[in-house]
């Protein structure tokens, strides 16, 4: 085989002549065996056999060329080395292997990345995705890995050490990982820009198991809460503070893995970004049909709705505000501000056909828990709405990735209790001092289907 740079080469005048000169000089020799030979008894026959013997020479030089000198690169004396590989990657399925996020800090010199890379390639280890986030004193890189499922975190950490890898952490991936990062980053500024709620959760999913607190800059009390944080934001290593611009300070933290400048760019930007856009929620909404017969409408709810969430507080009792809230009556509004901010939550409200507030449902960020509340007035009580919005806001809970929900309530409110045991889903409970905590566990079994209503349209504003 010529290489290209051999092809290119041009044809010099003395390469021709030396040529010429051999091919001269075989015709001569050529010239005297024939005339040694075909004046012998036997020359004629000499001389056909080895014509004959030299054209079936050629013809197997022929065959042999072009089975076996135009092979792809690297077939030649390496023919066993790609046996064996072609071998191994045949006995190592997709069930055989597991998938993991490596982070180590390695010096910011040329053939550092290398290093690691020959140790991966050593026990057989994948490189997915590699992305790199640079430090002053060394760059952080963090792979996407599929390896043997025999491989063992405390081994691969090791001979990542004696390479020059160092602060390494491992944990174990899942398929929604194998996004590649600019398409996932895409895809949660998409979802914060439609919903200010998706906020909080944009950033545990950009972030990575991490704990998210929205801490709001007055107290339920109206006092402030003294929680600030100036624009660009404040990075220490394991926590990151960002300014809320609804108010407030948003606070990331994350202790097992320092935050790297990069990741505290990322964020910053999001955050920027749901600056920008301003206060907004979706406006979809779904009619109803109630067995009586009268329609409902269960529409998302934001600070907007205070005002007719604040009269229907003054409709209700003082015995099911009491249940709901679990504290003083007279405080019962002081919440709503809060609950109804899509900073901290969403928010699912009922209305009546002439347009008045009857219940709310409350999908509320705990750090890393999800709680659920519900309130409808005493008038539209025991007709399915309570059951009907919690199953709504599992739903929510479900496609926000959450792992569970709780509820906190009294022992004797036994609706409650019988809307959560409604959703089919694994309970626990805990009861102290007469209140009663319920969590559902969320895993891949549906949700039990809730009363049924005729769900008579479904619109968009």
């Amino acid at each position: 085989m010529t290489s290209a740079k051999s092809a290119r080469r041009p044809h010099h005048w003395r390469r021709d002549l030396i040529e010429l000169a051999a091919l001269f000089t075989a015709v001569a020799v050529a010239d005297a065996i024939a005339n040694l030979i075909g004046h012998q008894p036997d020359g004629p026959y000499l001389l056909i056999a080895s014509a004959v013997a030299l054209v079936a020479t050629a013809a197997f030089h022929t065959w042999w060329a072009r089975h076996h000198s135009h092979a792809p690169p690297g077939a030649g004396g390496d023919e066993a080395t790609q046996d064996i590989g072609a071998g191994t990657q045949a006995e190592l399925t997709v069930e055989d292997t597991a998938l993991w996020r490596m982070r180590t800090t390695v010096r910011d010199a040329p053939g550092s990345l290398a290093a690691l890379c020959v140790v991966l390639a050593r026990f057989r280890v994948d490189i997915l995705t590699l992305q790199t986030h640079p430090l002053a004193n060394g760059t952080v890189d963090e792979f996407l890995l599929r390896a043997p499922a025999a491989l063992q975190a405390q081994e691969l950490t090791r001979e990542i050490s004696a390479a020059g890898g160092s602060s390494t952490w491992i944990e174990r991936a899942d398929a929604h990982d194998l996004v590649d990062t600019p398409t996932r980053v895409l895809g949660l500024a998409t979802r914060t820009a439609l919903d200010a709620a998706e906020l909080p959760l944009a950033l545990r999913q950009l972030l990575g198991r991490c704990t998210i607190h929205s801490l709001p800059a007055v107290s339920i009390t109206g006092r402030p809460t003294g929680e600030s944080a100036p624009v660009e934001g404040v990075l220490e290593e394991t926590v990151m503070r960002l300014r809320d611009p609804s108010g407030g300070v948003i606070t990331v933290e994350r202790p097992h893995l320092p935050f790297t400048p990069t990741e505290f760019a990322r964020a910053r930007a999001l955050v920027e970004l749901d600056a920008r856009l301003g206060p907004r929620v979706p406006r979809s909404q779904d009619v109803l049909t109630l067995p009586e017969g009268n329609e409902i409408t269960v529409r998302r709810a934001d600070r907007g709705d205070l005002v007719a969430a604040r009269a229907m507080h003054d409709r209700c009792s003082e015995r099911t505000l009491g249940l709901r809230y679990h504290g003083p009556v007279r405080d019962a509004g002081r919440y709503l501000d809060h609950l109804l901010s899509p900073r901290f939550g969403r928010t699912l409200a009922v209305q009546t056909a002439s347009g008045k507030l009857v219940a709310l449902g409350h999908l509320l960020w705990d750090g890393d828990e999800t709680e659920v509340a519900l309130l409808v007035e005493d008038d539209w009580q025991r007709r399915g709405i309570g059951s009907e919005l919690l199953g709504r806001l599992v739903a929510l809970a479900v496609e926000a990735g959450c792992e569970s929900v709780y509820a906190v309530t009294q022992a004797h409110n036994t609706g409650m209790v019988a809307a959560m045991r409604g959703l089919g889903l694994p309970l626990d409970y805990q009861i102290e001092e007469g209140t009663l905590v319920v969590t559902a566990r969320l895993d891949s079994s549906p949700v039990r289907s809730l009363p049924p209503y005729e769900r008579a349209e479904q619109t968009g504003r």
